[in-house]
């Protein structure tokens, strides 16, 4: 027989669980309306030869196009550029293939979105741009170098996803264990990935983000709100999905580009814990593009954390050359 006593502690943690399940229905539905919000306004669709490409514009001065890596879109682009806009650059981002309001043609290619980049800066009559590719953006920025070498005036490679020599069979960029789990899952769903950022934030860092927690968790305040931003702006992941299938079908088959063929200013940065292994690529591709230089840092995994301001004027020193 259910004592009275009983029933009640029963209603009680039903009451509490209820109110729980209410608690985080509505913080989710505040922070996914945010971010669609924020990515509703802010941009523009300029209508090339290419197709439609969603982009922003923010500053005065020398243009840079800024090239966003995997789970980004204008936004992070803008997200990445704000510094150089305050150091006096024009900084143009865009959302590639399959991100936000840029559809996924059927040749989502680095070689066919280096030809999307110059549609889109041929629409906004830019003749020279200084690229800055982040992450999956490398191969892109690449792509453009070797193929419009007479419209790019500089070249910085972040963190980048791109071909080094790796053992046969193994992909051109590793991932952290759990990454693919989370692209199967939690990448598919606006709230699944709200839910993992929210509540097992360390394992967002760690597989998402492919930065040690630790490195965060030493960094300063400013650089723990960065990467906590750069996490809250992977909403809506929805709308960036098609861009994270591409990116998973192109980047492990990264092939080696014509690297010597280059020859723009190059500058390349990574971090040697940087749990997506672009430290090595980062060094191969300045040791092999033609008076490179390479910058690294021993810790601050993908997202340089702790690195930030240095590797910024290590870039405002190198474009202003």
């Amino acid at each position: 027989m259910i004592t009275t006593g009983v029933r009640a502690t029963a209603l009680v943690a039903l009451g509490a669980a209820i109110a729980g399940l209410g608690a985080v229905t509505y913080s989710y539905q505040g922070a996914i309306q945010q971010a669609r919000d924020r990515v509703a306004g802010g941009s523009r669709i300029a209508h090339t030869s290419c197709g439609p490409i969603e982009y922003a514009v923010a500053g005065d001065g020398p243009p840079v196009l800024v090239v966003h890596g995997a789970g980004g879109g204008f936004d992070q682009g803008m997200d990445l550029g704000a510094p150089l806009v305050e150091r006096g650059f024009r900084v143009i981002a865009m959302s590639r293939f399959g991100y936000l309001r840029t559809p996924l043609p059927h040749d989502a290619s680095p070689a066919a979105q280096a030809e999307a980049h110059a549609c889109l800066l041929g629409t906004l009559g830019v003749d020279h741009v200084a690229i800055v590719g982040a992450s999956a953006g490398a191969p892109s920025s690449l792509q453009f170098a070797l193929r419009h070498p007479g419209r790019i005036t500089a070249l910085v490679l972040l963190v980048p996803a791109a071909y080094v020599p790796r053992p046969e069979g193994a992909p051109a960029v590793h991932t952290p264990s759990g990454t693919q789990f989370l692209l199967d899952t939690a990448l598919r769903s606006d709230f699944l990935l709200w839910a993992v950022s929210t509540f097992a934030r360390e394992t967002a860092i760690r597989t998402i983000l492919a930065t040690p927690p630790d490195a965060v968790l030493n960094a300063s305040a400013d650089e723990q709100a960065r990467v906590q931003k750069m996490l809250d702006h992977l909403l809506p992941i929805s709308q960036r999905r098609l861009g994270l299938l591409n990116e998973a079908a192109v980047i492990p088959g990264i092939p080696r580009y014509e690297l010597e063929r280059i020859r723009v200013p190059t500058l390349t940065i990574s971090c040697a814990d940087d749990l997506f292994g672009t430290y090595d690529v980062a060094r191969y591709t300045a040791e092999h593009v033609p008076g490179a230089g390479f910058v690294g840092y021993p810790t601050g995994g993908h997202l340089l954390v702790g690195h930030q301001h240095e590797a910024v004027d290590e870039i405002v020193r190198f474009l202003k050359k």
